[in-house]
């Protein structure tokens, strides 16, 4: 006897889920249907300053006449970071890996990445500008306002 109410519970209903499981579920649906209509998603790998450890982070690489960009639109996150202190990292775009090269945009080069770049593509693709001031909060109709605090990568590849 004993286990209490939580090894009852396992032994009467062992394939339920509880309702964070299914919410997780739910939003990597979600999620996964979000990454088919966006198939330029990838995935840098970089090394974490401290510990030297490989890591991955899913960010979104824009791609305009063969020049590639990443952007951190919540400004200094950890792997941007990382990615400044490595000068690099390893691209991944299904299954097939890439060496680059980062180099940070200095503020007028930001602007100019908004105004010219990622404000063209945006209006070129349907709810682009609206997906962006929603998720990202950024207003691409004001590229200085855009440009502040914001982290904006160039990639170079290395061969």
């Amino acid at each position: 006897m004993g286990g209490g109410l939580r090894a009852r519970r396992k032994k009467e209903l062992p394939n339920e889920r509880s309702n964070w499981q299914r919410c997780r579920r739910t939003r990597r649906s979600t999620t996964v249907g979000f990454f088919v209509l966006q198939p330029n998603r990838q995935v840098p790998i970089g090394r974490w300053r401290s510990a030297g450890l490989p890591r991955t982070t899913p960010v979104a690489i824009i791609e305009v006449s063969g020049r590639r960009w990443v952007w951190a639109p919540w400004g200094e996150v950890q792997w941007v970071r990382n990615l400044r202190a490595a000068g690099g990292a390893t691209i991944t775009v299904r299954r097939r890996k890439e060496e680059v090269r980062a180099t940070e945009l200095d503020p007028t080069q930001r602007v100019e990445f908004f105004r010219d770049i990622l404000g063209p593509l945006a209006r070129g693709i349907p709810f682009g500008v609206w997906f962006i001031r929603t998720v990202d909060g950024v207003d691409l109709d004001r590229p200085l306002e855009a440009a502040e605090g914001r982290r904006v990568f160039e990639l170079h590849p290395l061969r």
